[in-house]
């Protein structure tokens, strides 16, 4: 049996510089006498930790388990003896270069030392051992053992060192190169971006950054290096009424600790463009100041669509103030015609009294023609909107702008063949390119070209013209004129606003324009240089049904020889009120007046003899519509002629199909043909 002798000491400091610890060298001790066993082991035991075997079989099986310094090997053994102990120690990859001193007694004759070296040993020892040969000769291996242990530990420490230094640069370069990618990446993305950030360091006479980051070319135009050669050239091309605050907020932002302007800067395309430009002061590790970090943002689109927003309110609110006012203008306008006309039907007038009537009619009719141009710029005018080709507008613009333009201006239509019909009012459609023609036509006083362009357009979002998205028809009039500033483009479309001399216009023609497209659910556009020129744009939404063909309506026709009516006439205005009721006294009807709705709906429900209500549509409390509605529940039949002044389009379609709508002031002819249009169908169903 195998016994292993446990060590005596604890295990020794390498003596390595690195100073790492290593186990003790072991020492195998075959012998199948246990005396000499424990001689041995004694003389040995502080050399290394000593483990024996009795036999070669056990020693082999040593040699699985545990690495040994030396192995001290009897020669004579009972079975297996030393030599072909040695010779299978030898065989074995584990042990074959571990040396081996064999123990003898006996055969100190050369021959047999030499089988013994053949079969791998390195020294011969002879019984009776000298414990200090033995001991001498053991810690030569021993030592040599751990030598052996401290290179292979200091290989492996240095292969770990090597390999963690390899692994610590391979992510470094990593990390590096993801920085790069970064570095890059943001670059590309401050390129692609209007901004460019910079560097100044705060002693910079003059006034040049050190180091500018994005594309500085494509914001201004102008390379950097010419910015560098040049250091005036920023303060040169500044606004001229933004300068003075500009190179001020330069001055000041050091003592501040920073600044942040808005500006305008003329590029190099001659454009002037609004820059957002903010810095903050930065301060070396010691608080003093050092150097300037800053952005310079193009915000020219912002300012843009800012503009645009505040002209849309602009015209907006001005638009609700202009209908209302055109609502009481015309009652003013209505009860005038309507006196005229019951003066010019009961006659005796002499030549000169007719003709100063003409002319008060005449001047009551241009009122009339001005309110209506104020209606259409506040989108309260009635249209009839239906699918247009718009180069079947071609013929009669030409053929009504002919003697207009005379002979100095060109007018050229080039619409698109391919163009798409467009849902619009016809007639107004075709006031609104009138006046478009006429004011491009003002703008060439020594003569020139106008061209009438049409182009599809598909709008998505988020477009520049404030449109929803969809299929559009742009029709732009452009004019080779004096062109307009800025400043002037922005209000062309106000009503009253003209640049013409004092009464050479009324300032109502583009806005008129602007109230008809947007009414029609597109929007009109101006573009315009000074000096080069202007294009006026409607855009117009596109069609998706076909062109009607319209049949005169027979059964409106005038006839003011009907049969005698009694009507139930509601109008909170007194003027008007009394006038048309006027007027259908000596029409033959007999009227019954209310002057509000609560009025009307009492006398209609005691008077079962009422043939034909007219009602205004703008009265307090009760509107005409809400009346309709009520008097229908009694009278589902009942013939209805709604009067209006100004009213809301989407609470105007609210009202019954058959109901006919008179916009005031109206002229006689026209009042006779709502009568009969509003009973024919009545008469019909009886």
């Amino acid at each position: 049996m195998t016994v292993a002798i446990a060590p005596r000491k604890t295990a020794r400091v390498s003596r390595s510089p690195s100073s790492v610890m290593t186990r003790r060298a072991r020492v195998l001790l075959v012998d199948d006498d246990p005396h000499n066993l424990l001689a041995i082991r004694t003389v040995i035991e502080e050399v290394a930790d000593i483990f024996v075997a009795a036999s070669g079989e056990e020693a082999l099986r040593q040699l699985l388990k545990s690495e040994f310094a030396v192995i001290l090997l009897d020669v004579f053994m009972p079975g297996m003896d030393g030599y072909e102990t040695a010779q299978l120690i030898r065989q074995r990859p584990n042990s074959r270069h571990t040396p081996i001193i064999f123990l003898s007694a006996v055969n100190k004759e050369d021959a047999h030392l030499l089988r013994g070296y053949a079969m791998g040993a390195v020294d011969y020892v002879f019984k009776p051992v000298e414990p200090i040969v033995l001991r001498s000769k053991v810690s030569v291996f021993v030592d040599l053992y751990e030598k052996t242990q401290e290179i292979k530990q200091k290989a492996v420490e240095e292969q770990r060192l090597l390999d963690e230094n390899l692994r610590i640069q391979g992510e470094r370069l990593a990390a590096e190169q993801t920085l790069r990618q970064l570095e890059q990446r943001q670059a590309l993305i401050v390129q692609s971006l209007p901004i460019i950030l910079y560097l100044e360091p705060i002693d910079a006479r003059p006034r040049v950054p050190q180091f500018v980051g994005g594309n500085f070319q494509a914001l201004t135009g102008f390379p950097f290096g010419l910015l560098q050669e040049q250091p005036d050239l920023w303060a040169e091309r500044l606004h001229p009424e933004d300068r003075d605050r500009v190179l001020q907020a330069y001055a000041d932002r050091a003592s501040a600790g920073g600044m942040a302007i808005e500006y305008r800067w003329r590029c190099a395309d001659g454009r002037y463009k609004h820059f957002s430009e903010q810095a903050v002061l930065l301060r070396d590790s010691e608080g003093r100041a050092a150097e300037f970090a800053g952005s310079l943002l193009d915000v020219s689109e912002r300012r843009a669509l800012e503009a645009q927003l505040t002209q849309s309110l602009r015209l907006d609110a001005i638009g609700k103030l202009t209908g209302g006012i055109a609502h009481d203008f015309n009652n003013l306008l209505a009860a005038v015609l309507g006196g005229l006309r019951l003066i010019e039907r009961r006659g005796g007038l002499n030549e000169k009294g007719q003709q100063l009537l003409d002319m008060a009619r005449h001047a009551a009719e241009q009122g009339a023609d001005l309110i209506g141009r104020l209606l259409a710029f506040a989108r309260r005018q009635q249209l009839t909107p239906a699918p247009v080709a718009i180069d079947r507008l071609s013929a009669s613009l030409k053929a009504l702008m002919e003697h207009t333009l005379g002979g100095l201006v060109d007018l050229i239509w080039d619409p698109d063949p391919q163009a798409w019909l467009v849902m619009a009012d016809e007639g107004q459609l075709e006031l609104a390119l009138m006046n478009l023609v006429i004011n491009a036509r003002d703008a060439m006083p020594n003569g020139g070209t106008i061209r009438i362009e049409t182009e599809n357009v598909t709008l998505g979002g988020g477009n520049g013209v404030q449109l929803k998205p969809g299929d559009y028809v742009s029709i732009s009039v452009i004019d080779s004129g004096t062109g307009m500033a800025p400043e002037i483009v922005d209000r062309i479309f106000e009503p009253f606003f003209t640049t013409k001399d004092i009464g050479k216009g009324t300032g109502l023609g583009l806005s008129m324009v602007y109230g008809f497209a947007q009414q029609s659910e597109g929007i009109a556009t101006a573009e315009s240089i000074l000096g080069q020129g202007s294009r006026i744009c409607l855009f117009i939404p596109r069609a998706t049904g076909l062109i009607r063909n319209e049949q005169p309506d027979r059964s409106t026709a005038v006839n003011e020889h009907a049969r005698s009516l009694r009507i139930l006439l509601v109008d909170d205005h007194p003027q008007v009120r009394t006038m048309t009721a006027a007027w259908l006294e000596d029409m033959g009807h007999e009227v019954v007046v209310a002057s509000r709705a609560s009025e009307g709906l009492e006398r209609i429900s005691t008077d079962r003899g009422i043939d034909l209500l007219m009602t205004d549509y703008a009265m307090p409390l009760i509107s005409g519509t809400d009346m309709i509605h009520r008097v229908r529940r009694l009278y589902p039949n009942l013939p209805v002629v709604l009067l209006t002044g100004y009213a809301d389009a989407s609470m105007i379609a609210n009202k019954p199909d058959d109901i006919i709508l008179l916009g005031k002031p109206f002229r006689h002819e026209q009042l006779v043909k709502a009568i009969t249009a509003a009973v024919r169908p009545a008469e019909d169903i009886q």
